[in-house]
Protein backbone atom coordinates (compact mmCIF):
# COMPACT_ATOMS: atom_id res chain seq x y z
CA UNK A 1 0.00 0.00 0.00
CA UNK A 2 2.89 2.36 0.83
CA UNK A 3 4.62 1.55 -2.47
CA UNK A 4 1.47 2.45 -4.39
CA UNK A 5 1.15 5.71 -2.51
CA UNK A 6 4.74 6.88 -3.23
CA UNK A 7 3.83 8.72 -6.48
CA UNK A 8 1.06 10.57 -4.66
CA UNK A 9 3.39 11.76 -1.92
CA UNK A 10 5.48 13.65 -4.41
CA UNK A 11 2.37 15.53 -5.53
CA UNK A 12 0.17 15.84 -2.43
CA UNK A 13 2.60 15.54 0.43
CA UNK A 14 3.00 13.02 3.24
CA UNK A 15 0.35 14.52 5.56
CA UNK A 16 -2.44 14.40 2.97
CA UNK A 17 -1.63 10.84 1.85
CA UNK A 18 -1.37 9.55 5.43
CA UNK A 19 -4.69 11.13 6.31
CA UNK A 20 -6.33 9.44 3.29
CA UNK A 21 -4.82 6.06 4.18
CA UNK A 22 -5.63 6.34 7.86
CA UNK A 23 -1.94 6.17 8.88
CA UNK A 24 0.08 8.37 11.16
CA UNK A 25 3.10 10.11 9.69
CA UNK A 26 5.30 8.33 12.23
CA UNK A 27 4.18 4.99 10.83
CA UNK A 28 4.88 6.20 7.30
CA UNK A 29 8.43 7.29 8.12
CA UNK A 30 9.16 4.25 10.26
CA UNK A 31 8.15 1.87 7.47
CA UNK A 32 9.85 3.91 4.77
CA UNK A 33 13.17 4.52 6.51
CA UNK A 34 14.64 0.98 6.25
CA UNK A 35 13.71 0.76 2.57
CA UNK A 36 15.33 4.10 1.82
CA UNK A 37 18.50 3.00 3.57
CA UNK A 38 18.61 -0.24 1.61
CA UNK A 39 17.89 -2.37 4.71
CA UNK A 40 15.30 -5.14 4.88
CA UNK A 41 11.85 -3.92 5.97
CA UNK A 42 10.93 -4.54 9.62
CA UNK A 43 8.14 -6.88 8.57
CA UNK A 44 10.74 -9.15 7.00
CA UNK A 45 12.79 -9.51 10.18
CA UNK A 46 11.72 -11.51 13.22
CA UNK A 47 10.22 -9.39 16.00
CA UNK A 48 12.67 -8.39 18.69
CA UNK A 49 12.14 -10.22 21.97
CA UNK A 50 11.68 -7.94 24.96
CA UNK A 51 14.35 -8.32 27.63
CA UNK A 52 11.54 -8.27 30.23
CA UNK A 53 9.78 -11.28 28.72
CA UNK A 54 9.74 -14.53 30.66
CA UNK A 55 11.80 -17.39 29.39
CA UNK A 56 10.15 -20.56 28.16
CA UNK A 57 11.20 -22.32 31.35
CA UNK A 58 9.60 -19.62 33.52
CA UNK A 59 6.36 -19.80 31.53
CA UNK A 60 6.42 -23.55 31.98
CA UNK A 61 6.69 -23.15 35.75
CA UNK A 62 3.70 -20.80 35.79
CA UNK A 63 1.60 -23.17 33.67
CA UNK A 64 2.59 -26.11 35.84
CA UNK A 65 1.51 -24.22 38.97
CA UNK A 66 -1.81 -23.18 37.41
CA UNK A 67 -2.44 -26.77 36.30
CA UNK A 68 -2.04 -28.19 39.79
CA UNK A 69 -5.21 -30.02 40.93
CA UNK A 70 -5.57 -27.81 43.99
CA UNK A 71 -5.90 -24.76 41.68
CA UNK A 72 -8.38 -26.37 39.26
CA UNK A 73 -11.26 -24.08 40.33
CA UNK A 74 -9.20 -21.08 41.44
CA UNK A 75 -8.79 -17.75 39.70
CA UNK A 76 -5.26 -16.51 38.89
CA UNK A 77 -5.52 -13.95 41.69
CA UNK A 78 -6.19 -16.77 44.19
CA UNK A 79 -3.27 -18.77 42.83
CA UNK A 80 -1.00 -15.73 43.04
CA UNK A 81 -1.96 -15.06 46.68
CA UNK A 82 -1.61 -18.70 47.67
CA UNK A 83 1.86 -18.96 46.15
CA UNK A 84 2.94 -15.75 47.85
CA UNK A 85 1.84 -17.18 51.19
CA UNK A 86 4.02 -20.18 50.35
CA UNK A 87 6.99 -17.81 49.76
CA UNK A 88 6.94 -18.47 46.02
CA UNK A 89 6.75 -15.72 43.38
CA UNK A 90 6.41 -16.79 39.77
CA UNK A 91 5.00 -13.61 38.26
CA UNK A 92 2.28 -11.00 38.63
CA UNK A 93 -1.44 -11.68 38.30
CA UNK A 94 -1.40 -10.03 34.88
CA UNK A 95 1.50 -12.26 33.87
CA UNK A 96 -0.54 -15.31 34.86
CA UNK A 97 -3.37 -14.17 32.62
CA UNK A 98 -0.96 -13.33 29.79
CA UNK A 99 0.56 -16.81 29.91
CA UNK A 100 -2.86 -18.46 29.99
CA UNK A 101 -4.01 -16.36 27.07
CA UNK A 102 -0.90 -17.21 25.07
CA UNK A 103 -1.70 -20.90 25.51
CA UNK A 104 -5.43 -20.39 24.75
CA UNK A 105 -6.56 -21.33 28.25
CA UNK A 106 -8.65 -18.21 28.93
CA UNK A 107 -12.20 -17.99 27.64
CA UNK A 108 -15.31 -15.92 28.25
CA UNK A 109 -16.93 -17.33 31.39
CA UNK A 110 -20.44 -17.21 29.91
CA UNK A 111 -19.28 -19.46 27.07
CA UNK A 112 -18.58 -22.16 29.66
CA UNK A 113 -22.02 -22.03 31.26
CA UNK A 114 -23.86 -25.35 31.15
CA UNK A 115 -27.59 -24.70 31.29
CA UNK A 116 -30.06 -27.51 31.95
CA UNK A 117 -31.92 -28.96 29.01
CA UNK A 118 -35.54 -28.20 29.84
CA UNK A 119 -37.95 -30.73 28.40
CA UNK A 120 -40.61 -29.43 26.05
CA UNK A 121 -44.01 -29.95 27.73
CA UNK A 122 -46.47 -31.94 25.62
CA UNK A 123 -49.87 -32.05 27.31
CA UNK A 124 -53.25 -33.20 26.03
CA UNK A 125 -56.77 -32.87 27.41
CA UNK A 126 -59.73 -34.87 26.10
CA UNK A 127 -62.31 -33.85 28.70
CA UNK A 128 -62.97 -31.05 31.18
CA UNK A 129 -61.04 -30.97 34.47
CA UNK A 130 -58.20 -33.02 33.04
CA UNK A 131 -55.74 -30.20 32.28
CA UNK A 132 -55.80 -26.73 33.82
CA UNK A 133 -53.63 -23.75 33.01
CA UNK A 134 -53.15 -20.97 35.53
CA UNK A 135 -51.36 -17.65 35.61
CA UNK A 136 -51.29 -14.24 37.30
CA UNK A 137 -51.50 -10.87 35.56
CA UNK A 138 -51.20 -7.31 36.82
CA UNK A 139 -54.00 -4.76 36.69
CA UNK A 140 -52.83 -1.17 37.04
CA UNK A 141 -54.15 0.76 40.02
CA UNK A 142 -55.06 4.42 40.38
CA UNK A 143 -51.53 5.62 41.20
CA UNK A 144 -48.13 4.87 39.78
CA UNK A 145 -46.55 1.57 40.91
CA UNK A 146 -49.91 0.38 42.26
CA UNK A 147 -51.13 -2.95 40.93
CA UNK A 148 -53.82 -5.52 41.64
CA UNK A 149 -53.10 -9.13 40.84
CA UNK A 150 -55.59 -11.27 38.93
CA UNK A 151 -55.27 -15.03 39.49
CA UNK A 152 -57.02 -17.17 36.86
CA UNK A 153 -57.34 -20.94 36.46
CA UNK A 154 -58.50 -22.00 33.00
CA UNK A 155 -59.65 -25.41 31.80
CA UNK A 156 -57.66 -26.09 28.63
CA UNK A 157 -60.18 -28.43 27.01
CA UNK A 158 -63.29 -26.26 27.44
CA UNK A 159 -61.61 -22.81 27.79
CA UNK A 160 -63.77 -22.38 30.88
CA UNK A 161 -62.41 -20.30 33.74
CA UNK A 162 -63.02 -22.52 36.72
CA UNK A 163 -61.80 -19.89 39.22
CA UNK A 164 -60.47 -16.36 39.46
CA UNK A 165 -59.37 -14.07 42.24
CA UNK A 166 -58.10 -10.52 42.66
CA UNK A 167 -55.54 -9.89 45.39
CA UNK A 168 -53.41 -6.91 46.44
CA UNK A 169 -50.17 -8.88 45.97
CA UNK A 170 -48.67 -11.96 44.36
CA UNK A 171 -48.10 -14.57 47.01
CA UNK A 172 -47.45 -18.30 47.10
CA UNK A 173 -49.68 -18.54 50.18
CA UNK A 174 -52.61 -17.00 48.31
CA UNK A 175 -51.90 -19.19 45.30
CA UNK A 176 -51.83 -22.32 47.46
CA UNK A 177 -55.20 -21.55 49.07
CA UNK A 178 -56.68 -20.47 45.74
CA UNK A 179 -55.75 -23.71 43.95
CA UNK A 180 -56.75 -25.95 46.86
CA UNK A 181 -60.16 -24.30 47.17
CA UNK A 182 -60.73 -24.54 43.41
CA UNK A 183 -59.93 -28.25 43.39
CA UNK A 184 -62.37 -28.78 46.25
CA UNK A 185 -65.18 -26.85 44.55
CA UNK A 186 -64.69 -28.64 41.24
CA UNK A 187 -64.65 -32.04 42.95
CA UNK A 188 -61.30 -33.06 41.51
CA UNK A 189 -60.49 -36.73 42.11
CA UNK A 190 -56.87 -37.29 43.21
CA UNK A 191 -54.62 -38.35 40.37
CA UNK A 192 -56.84 -37.09 37.53
CA UNK A 193 -55.70 -33.48 37.07
CA UNK A 194 -52.60 -31.80 35.62
CA UNK A 195 -51.94 -28.15 36.45
CA UNK A 196 -49.75 -26.25 34.00
CA UNK A 197 -48.12 -22.85 34.61
CA UNK A 198 -45.13 -20.76 33.64
CA UNK A 199 -42.10 -20.27 35.88
CA UNK A 200 -43.26 -17.35 38.00
CA UNK A 201 -42.27 -17.14 41.64
CA UNK A 202 -45.66 -18.29 42.92
CA UNK A 203 -45.90 -21.08 40.34
CA UNK A 204 -42.56 -22.62 41.30
CA UNK A 205 -42.76 -22.04 45.04
CA UNK A 206 -42.15 -24.95 47.37
CA UNK A 207 -45.41 -24.47 49.29
CA UNK A 208 -47.53 -24.69 46.12
CA UNK A 209 -45.61 -27.77 44.98
CA UNK A 210 -46.16 -29.44 48.35
CA UNK A 211 -49.88 -28.65 48.28
CA UNK A 212 -50.23 -30.13 44.79
CA UNK A 213 -48.38 -33.21 45.94
CA UNK A 214 -50.79 -33.60 48.86
CA UNK A 215 -53.77 -33.27 46.48
CA UNK A 216 -52.16 -35.71 43.99
CA UNK A 217 -52.29 -33.08 41.25
CA UNK A 218 -49.53 -33.33 38.64
CA UNK A 219 -47.75 -30.08 37.84
CA UNK A 220 -45.87 -28.99 34.74
CA UNK A 221 -44.06 -25.77 33.83
CA UNK A 222 -43.18 -23.88 30.69
CA UNK A 223 -39.61 -23.74 29.51
CA UNK A 224 -37.79 -20.52 30.44
CA UNK A 225 -38.40 -17.66 28.00
CA UNK A 226 -40.85 -19.71 25.87
CA UNK A 227 -44.25 -18.02 25.73
CA UNK A 228 -45.74 -20.79 23.54
CA UNK A 229 -45.64 -23.23 26.44
CA UNK A 230 -48.50 -21.51 28.29
CA UNK A 231 -50.61 -20.15 25.42
CA UNK A 232 -54.12 -20.57 26.78
CA UNK A 233 -53.63 -18.36 29.83
CA UNK A 234 -51.64 -15.78 27.86
CA UNK A 235 -54.30 -15.62 25.14
CA UNK A 236 -57.03 -15.31 27.74
CA UNK A 237 -55.31 -12.32 29.36
CA UNK A 238 -55.00 -10.71 25.94
CA UNK A 239 -58.71 -11.17 25.36
CA UNK A 240 -59.42 -9.58 28.74
CA UNK A 241 -57.19 -6.56 28.20
CA UNK A 242 -58.24 -5.95 24.59
CA UNK A 243 -61.90 -5.57 25.50
CA UNK A 244 -63.24 -2.13 24.45
CA UNK A 245 -64.39 -1.38 27.99
CA UNK A 246 -61.19 -2.50 29.71
CA UNK A 247 -60.02 0.56 31.70
CA UNK A 248 -56.50 1.91 31.64
CA UNK A 249 -56.46 1.93 35.45
CA UNK A 250 -58.68 0.68 38.26
CA UNK A 251 -59.58 3.02 41.08
CA UNK A 252 -59.51 0.32 43.73
CA UNK A 253 -59.52 -3.42 44.26
CA UNK A 254 -63.32 -3.31 44.43
CA UNK A 255 -63.42 -1.60 41.02
CA UNK A 256 -61.29 -4.38 39.56
CA UNK A 257 -63.65 -7.02 40.98
CA UNK A 258 -66.67 -5.11 39.66
CA UNK A 259 -65.21 -5.21 36.16
CA UNK A 260 -63.95 -8.80 36.20
CA UNK A 261 -67.18 -10.32 37.52
CA UNK A 262 -69.36 -9.43 34.50
CA UNK A 263 -66.47 -10.09 32.11
CA UNK A 264 -65.91 -13.67 33.28
CA UNK A 265 -69.64 -14.36 33.32
CA UNK A 266 -69.91 -13.09 29.73
CA UNK A 267 -66.89 -15.08 28.63
CA UNK A 268 -68.03 -18.34 30.15
CA UNK A 269 -71.70 -18.23 29.16
CA UNK A 270 -72.10 -15.86 26.20
CA UNK A 271 -68.85 -15.66 24.27
CA UNK A 272 -68.74 -17.99 21.24
CA UNK A 273 -65.16 -19.18 21.13
CA UNK A 274 -63.51 -19.84 17.78
CA UNK A 275 -61.26 -22.54 19.22
CA UNK A 276 -64.23 -24.68 20.27
CA UNK A 277 -66.38 -24.40 17.12
CA UNK A 278 -68.09 -21.17 18.21
CA UNK A 279 -69.59 -22.76 21.29
CA UNK A 280 -69.43 -21.14 24.68
CA UNK A 281 -66.93 -22.48 27.24
CA UNK A 282 -69.84 -23.35 29.53
CA UNK A 283 -71.42 -25.53 26.82
CA UNK A 284 -68.24 -27.57 26.45
CA UNK A 285 -67.40 -27.69 30.14
CA UNK A 286 -70.86 -28.85 31.20
CA UNK A 287 -71.39 -31.36 28.39
CA UNK A 288 -73.96 -29.53 26.26
CA UNK A 289 -72.02 -29.86 22.98
CA UNK A 290 -74.22 -32.46 21.28
CA UNK A 291 -77.39 -30.59 22.17
CA UNK A 292 -76.06 -27.27 20.80
CA UNK A 293 -74.61 -28.83 17.65
CA UNK A 294 -77.79 -30.77 16.92
CA UNK A 295 -79.89 -27.61 17.23
CA UNK A 296 -77.57 -25.82 14.82
CA UNK A 297 -77.80 -28.70 12.35
CA UNK A 298 -81.60 -28.34 12.35
CA UNK A 299 -81.32 -24.64 11.52
CA UNK A 300 -78.82 -25.31 8.73
CA UNK A 301 -80.97 -28.13 7.31
CA UNK A 302 -83.96 -25.78 7.18
CA UNK A 303 -81.88 -23.18 5.37
CA UNK A 304 -80.78 -25.82 2.86
CA UNK A 305 -84.34 -26.95 2.26
CA UNK A 306 -85.39 -23.39 1.50
CA UNK A 307 -82.49 -22.58 -0.86
CA UNK A 308 -80.59 -25.75 -1.83
CA UNK A 309 -78.97 -23.96 -4.78
CA UNK A 310 -76.97 -21.84 -2.37
CA UNK A 311 -75.22 -24.84 -0.81
CA UNK A 312 -73.05 -26.39 -3.50
CA UNK A 313 -71.62 -29.01 -1.14
CA UNK A 314 -74.92 -30.39 0.03
CA UNK A 315 -76.59 -30.12 3.42
CA UNK A 316 -74.35 -28.05 5.69
CA UNK A 317 -73.40 -29.25 9.15
CA UNK A 318 -72.43 -27.18 12.15
CA UNK A 319 -68.72 -27.44 13.02
CA UNK A 320 -67.78 -29.78 15.85
CA UNK A 321 -65.27 -28.81 18.52
CA UNK A 322 -61.94 -30.66 18.58
CA UNK A 323 -61.83 -33.89 20.53
CA UNK A 324 -58.49 -32.98 22.16
CA UNK A 325 -56.72 -29.80 23.20
CA UNK A 326 -52.92 -29.77 23.13
CA UNK A 327 -50.10 -27.77 24.60
CA UNK A 328 -47.27 -28.43 22.11
CA UNK A 329 -48.79 -31.14 19.98
CA UNK A 330 -46.20 -33.76 18.92
CA UNK A 331 -47.86 -33.94 15.50
CA UNK A 332 -47.18 -30.25 14.96
CA UNK A 333 -43.56 -30.43 16.06
CA UNK A 334 -42.84 -33.48 13.88
CA UNK A 335 -44.33 -31.68 10.89
CA UNK A 336 -41.86 -28.86 11.41
CA UNK A 337 -44.36 -26.22 12.37
CA UNK A 338 -44.16 -23.76 15.21
CA UNK A 339 -44.46 -25.01 18.76
CA UNK A 340 -47.80 -24.45 20.42
CA UNK A 341 -51.27 -25.86 20.75
CA UNK A 342 -53.79 -26.15 17.92
CA UNK A 343 -55.29 -22.62 18.09
CA UNK A 344 -56.60 -21.34 21.32
CA UNK A 345 -58.74 -18.87 19.60
CA UNK A 346 -57.54 -17.07 16.48
CA UNK A 347 -58.45 -13.40 16.72
CA UNK A 348 -60.11 -13.88 20.05
CA UNK A 349 -57.50 -16.06 21.68
CA UNK A 350 -57.58 -18.47 24.50
CA UNK A 351 -61.14 -18.55 25.55
CA UNK A 352 -61.90 -18.29 29.18
CA UNK A 353 -64.61 -17.02 31.35
CA UNK A 354 -64.95 -17.14 35.07
CA UNK A 355 -66.79 -18.29 38.09
CA UNK A 356 -65.94 -19.36 41.59
CA UNK A 357 -62.66 -18.65 43.38
CA UNK A 358 -61.32 -19.03 46.89
CA UNK A 359 -60.95 -16.80 49.95
CA UNK A 360 -62.68 -13.58 50.87
CA UNK A 361 -61.42 -11.79 47.79
CA UNK A 362 -62.93 -14.36 45.44
CA UNK A 363 -66.15 -13.58 43.62
CA UNK A 364 -68.69 -16.23 42.77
Amino acid sequence: MIALALPLVAVLGVAVVCRALGLSRATWYRQRAPSLAGIAAPSETPPRRSWRRLSDAEEGRILAALHEPRFADKAPAEVYATLLDETLYLGSIRTFYRVLHRHQEVRERRALTMRPNYQRPELMATRPNELWSWDITKLRGASKWTYYYLYVILDVFSRYVVAWMIAPRESDELAREFIAETCRRQGITPGTLTLHADRGASMTSRSVAQMLCDLEVAKTHSRPHVSNDNPYSEAHFKTLKYRPDFPDRFGSQQDARAFCGPFFDWYNHEHHHVGIALLTPADVHHGRVEERVAARDVVLAAAYAEHPERFVNGVPRAPRPPTAAWINSPKKSSAGTQDGPPSCGSKEPGGCGGTTPAQEEVLQ
